[in-house]
């Protein structure tokens, strides 16, 4: 067990139900080796199930495209992020997960034939030599919840240390960097936290890292030269909202550097609306649906305009204060919403692409020679 696992113990996958045409993968073997007291079957095809198993990981031979764009809508800012699709679900079950209305088979999955995924990483970013690339594996799954057992950040890490065009983010509500440690990352990889209030945390994400393992990591990993990031998404409201979140961002610059984190996102609670009944089926004691909500633009329940601008102006002040440099920017809102929050719109700063981008260059020193 790595020195990382003795802190956050989720229980190991018992049984892996493998696709017969990724069986001899270099992920398979990694997970045979280091699971060597789960079931093994082989099948020419893993059936689409309607009822989660949590003792189950599947592995498949996936068919679509790896690297995604950011699923994100015309109406709000986008920040251009690439998702470098490498698996499904996720067993933290936190109560706002989106993942609960957004897939359509509960099982965690993998996909075995990484081959395919570096070969099409590789054919894309190095077509475009002078185009920077910020890809994240976190979309779909946590980055590193399977990582004790998969090892696959060690692979991924490797591969952007030799891309000068390209960087890789890494998020993890875990505390699971063990693998990251003898890596040569070249200053290509960021290891990125999501983080929430203490009250958040133990009521809507209880399975996760505590805050203070995670601050924890996040020291390891700038003493071991990566680069950090933080995403307070979702933030909630209640009561103590500000002197919780406030206290949070004290604890993480107490913990880190500033001018170790390349950037900071935040993004208020939103949810489609049939994620409501999920929730209340599955976290029956989950208070998070009762705020006040307006539907978005894109569909989505957002909270009141005033709340959701109360509530970033003072993150963005309070983290100004620890850093008046730090990239900071919303994931997912309108014009409106950053000038009132902000003072400016992405567009006068060139576009909230550009922003991470000139973010990269400057606390990375990654994209300078083009």
């Amino acid at each position: 067990m790595s020195e990382s696992m003795k802190s956050m113990a989720l229980k190991p996958p018992g049984r892996i139900v493998i696709e017969a045409d990724v069986a001899h993968s270099p992920l398979v073997e990694t997970l045979r080796r280091n699971l060597p007291h789960a079931g093994v079957s082989v099948v020419d095809r893993v059936q689409e199930k309607a009822v989660h198993d949590p003792d189950v990981l599947e592995v498949v031979r996936f068919r679509g495209r790896f690297l995604k764009s950011c699923p994100g809508t015309r109406q709000y800012n986008c920040c251009g992020y690439r998702i470098l699709h490498f698996g499904l679900q996720c067993s933290l079950d936190c109560t706002y997960c989106i993942l609960q209305a957004y897939l359509n088979q509960p099982n965690l999955r993998l996909f075995g034939n990484t081959d395919d995924l570096f070969e099409e990483l590789a054919a894309e970013i190095d077509t475009h030599p002078g185009q920077l690339y910020r890809i994240g594996t976190g979309e779909f799954t946590d980055s590193l919840l399977l990582d004790p057992w998969t090892g696959f950040s060690r692979p991924t890490v490797r591969f952007f240390a030799s891309r000068a065009n390209a960087v890789l983010e890494l998020k993890t509500k875990t505390d699971y960097i063990g693998n990251l440690r003898d890596l040569d990352h070249r200053g290509h990889t960021i290891v990125a936290w999501s983080l929430n209030a203490e009250s958040v945390r133990w009521r809507e994400e209880t399975k996760s890292a505590t805050l203070r393992q995670r601050f924890d990591a996040a020291r390891t990993c700038a003493e071991l030269g990566y680069a950090l990031a933080f995403h307070f998404d979702p933030m909630l409201e209640f009561p103590r909202w500000k002197e919780e979140y406030g206290e949070t961002l004290a604890r993480l610059f107490d913990a880190v550097d500033p001018a170790r984190v390349v950037w900071i996102s935040l993004g208020a609670f939103r949810f489609m609306p049939e994620l409501k009944s999920s929730i209340r089926s599955r976290h029956p004691d989950s208070r998070i649906t009762c705020g006040e909500f307006i539907p978005g633009l894109d569909g989505k329940m957002r909270y009141f305009r005033d709340i959701r601008v109360e509530m970033y102006s003072f993150m963005v002040d309070r983290i100004r204060a620890f850093d008046p440099e730090l990239c900071t920017y919303l994931c997912m809102e309108g014009n409106d919403i950053w000038r009132d929050a902000f003072g400016f719109t992405p567009a006068e700063r060139g576009g909230l692409g550009a922003m991470l981008d000139r973010a990269v260059l400057q606390r990375m020193k990654v994209g300078a020679t083009f």
